[in-house]
Protein backbone atom coordinates (compact mmCIF):
# COMPACT_ATOMS: atom_id res chain seq x y z
CA UNK A 1 0.00 0.00 0.00
CA UNK A 2 1.39 3.34 -1.04
CA UNK A 3 0.68 6.48 0.87
CA UNK A 4 1.29 9.96 -0.34
CA UNK A 5 2.59 12.68 1.88
CA UNK A 6 1.27 16.20 1.53
CA UNK A 7 3.85 18.51 0.07
CA UNK A 8 4.80 21.67 1.84
CA UNK A 9 5.04 24.63 -0.47
CA UNK A 10 7.24 27.59 0.23
CA UNK A 11 5.99 30.67 -1.54
CA UNK A 12 8.24 33.44 -2.70
CA UNK A 13 7.37 36.71 -4.31
CA UNK A 14 9.22 39.80 -5.37
CA UNK A 15 8.63 43.10 -3.68
CA UNK A 16 10.10 46.52 -3.20
CA UNK A 17 10.22 48.41 0.04
CA UNK A 18 10.88 52.07 0.72
CA UNK A 19 13.35 53.13 3.37
CA UNK A 20 14.61 56.47 4.56
CA UNK A 21 18.29 56.93 3.72
CA UNK A 22 20.45 59.01 6.04
CA UNK A 23 24.04 60.05 5.36
CA UNK A 24 25.95 60.95 8.52
CA UNK A 25 28.48 63.73 8.24
CA UNK A 26 31.55 64.60 10.26
CA UNK A 27 31.90 65.56 12.99
CA UNK A 28 29.51 62.80 14.04
CA UNK A 29 28.67 64.47 17.36
CA UNK A 30 27.46 67.59 15.54
CA UNK A 31 25.45 65.46 13.12
CA UNK A 32 23.83 63.57 16.00
CA UNK A 33 22.98 66.92 17.59
CA UNK A 34 21.12 67.82 14.38
CA UNK A 35 19.27 64.50 14.57
CA UNK A 36 18.30 65.28 18.16
CA UNK A 37 17.06 68.71 17.12
CA UNK A 38 14.94 67.17 14.36
CA UNK A 39 13.45 64.61 16.74
CA UNK A 40 12.76 67.35 19.27
CA UNK A 41 10.84 69.39 16.72
CA UNK A 42 9.19 66.42 14.99
CA UNK A 43 9.07 63.56 17.54
CA UNK A 44 7.48 61.05 15.16
CA UNK A 45 9.85 61.68 12.26
CA UNK A 46 11.52 58.25 12.49
CA UNK A 47 8.59 56.40 14.11
CA UNK A 48 7.78 53.19 12.27
CA UNK A 49 10.29 53.89 9.51
CA UNK A 50 12.97 51.56 8.20
CA UNK A 51 16.21 53.49 7.80
CA UNK A 52 19.25 52.76 5.64
CA UNK A 53 22.48 54.38 6.76
CA UNK A 54 24.94 55.41 4.04
CA UNK A 55 28.49 55.86 5.40
CA UNK A 56 30.25 55.83 2.04
CA UNK A 57 31.66 59.32 2.67
CA UNK A 58 33.00 58.43 6.13
CA UNK A 59 35.06 55.23 5.75
CA UNK A 60 34.47 54.45 9.43
CA UNK A 61 36.43 52.03 11.55
CA UNK A 62 34.55 49.14 13.13
CA UNK A 63 34.59 50.86 16.50
CA UNK A 64 33.29 54.13 15.07
CA UNK A 65 30.56 52.43 13.07
CA UNK A 66 29.28 50.29 15.94
CA UNK A 67 29.29 53.35 18.19
CA UNK A 68 27.17 55.17 15.60
CA UNK A 69 24.70 52.27 15.48
CA UNK A 70 24.46 52.39 19.28
CA UNK A 71 23.73 56.11 19.20
CA UNK A 72 20.99 55.67 16.59
CA UNK A 73 19.52 52.78 18.56
CA UNK A 74 19.30 55.01 21.65
CA UNK A 75 17.16 57.34 19.56
CA UNK A 76 14.93 54.42 18.51
CA UNK A 77 16.00 54.76 14.88
CA UNK A 78 15.57 51.37 13.24
CA UNK A 79 18.44 50.56 10.86
CA UNK A 80 17.43 48.24 8.01
CA UNK A 81 20.84 48.10 6.34
CA UNK A 82 24.10 49.88 5.68
CA UNK A 83 25.91 50.97 2.56
CA UNK A 84 29.49 52.08 2.19
CA UNK A 85 30.93 50.19 5.16
CA UNK A 86 33.20 47.17 5.14
CA UNK A 87 30.94 44.18 6.00
CA UNK A 88 33.27 43.29 8.85
CA UNK A 89 32.51 46.66 10.47
CA UNK A 90 28.84 45.77 10.85
CA UNK A 91 29.75 42.77 13.03
CA UNK A 92 26.58 41.03 11.85
CA UNK A 93 24.30 43.66 13.40
CA UNK A 94 22.92 45.02 10.13
CA UNK A 95 23.13 43.70 6.55
CA UNK A 96 25.39 45.38 4.03
CA UNK A 97 23.62 46.58 0.89
CA UNK A 98 25.04 46.50 -2.60
CA UNK A 99 26.96 49.59 -3.62
CA UNK A 100 24.89 51.75 -5.90
CA UNK A 101 21.52 51.16 -4.26
CA UNK A 102 21.72 54.31 -2.20
CA UNK A 103 25.18 55.65 -2.80
CA UNK A 104 23.99 58.60 -4.87
CA UNK A 105 21.11 59.56 -2.62
CA UNK A 106 21.05 62.97 -0.97
CA UNK A 107 20.10 63.28 2.71
CA UNK A 108 16.87 61.31 2.62
CA UNK A 109 15.38 58.84 0.21
CA UNK A 110 16.28 56.28 -2.41
CA UNK A 111 18.26 56.06 -5.68
CA UNK A 112 18.98 59.60 -6.80
CA UNK A 113 18.19 61.23 -10.13
CA UNK A 114 21.03 63.58 -11.10
CA UNK A 115 19.96 67.21 -10.81
CA UNK A 116 20.72 67.73 -14.50
CA UNK A 117 18.21 65.04 -15.49
CA UNK A 118 14.77 66.05 -16.81
CA UNK A 119 12.10 66.22 -14.14
CA UNK A 120 9.88 63.11 -14.01
CA UNK A 121 6.61 63.56 -15.92
CA UNK A 122 4.51 60.57 -14.82
CA UNK A 123 1.98 62.14 -12.46
CA UNK A 124 -0.16 60.47 -9.80
CA UNK A 125 -3.61 61.87 -9.03
CA UNK A 126 -5.22 61.07 -5.67
CA UNK A 127 -8.89 62.07 -5.95
CA UNK A 128 -9.58 61.84 -2.22
CA UNK A 129 -8.24 63.13 1.09
CA UNK A 130 -5.19 61.35 2.54
CA UNK A 131 -6.01 60.00 5.99
CA UNK A 132 -3.79 59.88 9.07
CA UNK A 133 -1.40 56.92 8.90
CA UNK A 134 -1.53 56.68 5.09
CA UNK A 135 1.68 56.89 3.09
CA UNK A 136 1.66 57.78 -0.61
CA UNK A 137 4.93 56.98 -2.41
CA UNK A 138 5.39 57.88 -6.08
CA UNK A 139 8.96 57.46 -7.40
CA UNK A 140 8.08 58.46 -10.98
CA UNK A 141 6.82 62.05 -10.92
CA UNK A 142 4.45 64.57 -9.36
CA UNK A 143 1.67 63.81 -6.87
CA UNK A 144 -1.59 65.78 -6.86
CA UNK A 145 -4.02 65.46 -3.95
CA UNK A 146 -7.59 66.64 -4.61
CA UNK A 147 -8.41 67.13 -0.95
CA UNK A 148 -6.52 67.54 2.31
CA UNK A 149 -3.61 65.66 3.86
CA UNK A 150 -4.27 64.70 7.47
CA UNK A 151 -1.86 64.94 10.38
CA UNK A 152 0.18 61.73 10.53
CA UNK A 153 -0.05 61.13 6.78
CA UNK A 154 2.99 61.20 4.50
CA UNK A 155 3.49 61.99 0.81
CA UNK A 156 6.75 61.08 -0.96
CA UNK A 157 7.22 62.07 -4.60
CA UNK A 158 10.05 62.17 -7.11
CA UNK A 159 8.61 65.40 -8.47
CA UNK A 160 6.43 68.18 -7.11
CA UNK A 161 3.53 67.82 -4.68
CA UNK A 162 0.23 69.67 -5.17
CA UNK A 163 -2.39 69.67 -2.40
CA UNK A 164 -5.76 71.23 -3.24
CA UNK A 165 -6.76 71.43 0.40
CA UNK A 166 -5.12 71.69 3.81
CA UNK A 167 -1.63 70.26 4.05
CA UNK A 168 -0.97 68.72 7.42
CA UNK A 169 1.26 65.65 7.86
CA UNK A 170 4.63 65.41 6.14
CA UNK A 171 5.59 65.83 2.48
CA UNK A 172 8.84 64.97 0.70
CA UNK A 173 9.07 66.43 -2.81
CA UNK A 174 12.03 65.72 -5.09
CA UNK A 175 12.72 62.80 -2.80
CA UNK A 176 14.95 60.99 -5.31
CA UNK A 177 17.30 63.84 -6.11
CA UNK A 178 15.16 66.41 -7.96
CA UNK A 179 16.15 69.83 -6.61
CA UNK A 180 13.71 71.56 -8.99
CA UNK A 181 10.64 70.04 -7.35
CA UNK A 182 8.13 72.28 -5.59
CA UNK A 183 5.36 72.01 -3.00
CA UNK A 184 2.01 73.74 -3.39
CA UNK A 185 -0.99 73.79 -1.07
CA UNK A 186 -4.13 75.84 -0.42
CA UNK A 187 -3.63 75.91 3.36
CA UNK A 188 -0.34 75.22 5.13
CA UNK A 189 -0.43 73.34 8.42
CA UNK A 190 2.34 70.83 7.65
CA UNK A 191 4.34 69.04 10.32
CA UNK A 192 7.33 68.84 7.96
CA UNK A 193 8.12 69.77 4.36
CA UNK A 194 11.21 68.63 2.45
CA UNK A 195 12.57 69.10 -1.06
CA UNK A 196 15.55 67.03 -2.24
CA UNK A 197 16.34 66.18 1.39
CA UNK A 198 16.32 69.78 2.69
CA UNK A 199 13.55 70.15 5.24
CA UNK A 200 11.67 72.56 7.47
CA UNK A 201 9.43 71.65 10.41
CA UNK A 202 6.29 73.40 11.67
CA UNK A 203 8.06 75.34 14.42
CA UNK A 204 10.39 76.95 11.88
CA UNK A 205 7.65 78.13 9.50
CA UNK A 206 6.95 81.85 9.82
CA UNK A 207 3.61 82.76 11.37
CA UNK A 208 2.28 84.66 8.35
CA UNK A 209 2.72 81.54 6.18
CA UNK A 210 0.71 79.24 8.40
CA UNK A 211 -2.85 78.56 7.27
CA UNK A 212 -2.05 80.40 4.02
CA UNK A 213 -1.91 79.17 0.40
CA UNK A 214 1.79 78.71 -0.38
CA UNK A 215 4.40 77.36 -2.70
CA UNK A 216 7.83 76.16 -1.61
CA UNK A 217 11.04 75.55 -3.54
CA UNK A 218 14.78 75.19 -2.99
CA UNK A 219 16.98 78.26 -2.96
CA UNK A 220 20.65 77.81 -2.05
CA UNK A 221 20.01 74.58 -0.14
CA UNK A 222 17.19 76.08 1.93
CA UNK A 223 13.43 76.02 1.51
CA UNK A 224 11.93 79.25 0.27
CA UNK A 225 8.23 79.57 1.11
CA UNK A 226 5.93 82.29 -0.20
CA UNK A 227 2.20 82.86 -0.19
CA UNK A 228 0.27 82.47 -3.43
CA UNK A 229 -1.69 85.66 -4.08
Amino acid sequence: MTTSRPTTSIKFRGGSFHALVVKPETPINAWLAEVDALISRSPRFFTGKSVVIDVSDLSPTKETFLSLLDELSKREIRILGVEGADPSCADGRVPSLMQGQTGKSKKAAAPAIPSSAPAPTNSLLIDAPVRSGQQIVHPDGDVTIVGSVASGAEIIAAGSIHVYGTLRGRVFAGAYGNERARIFCRRLEAELMAIDGHYIVADDIEAHLREAPIQAWLKKDALEIRTID
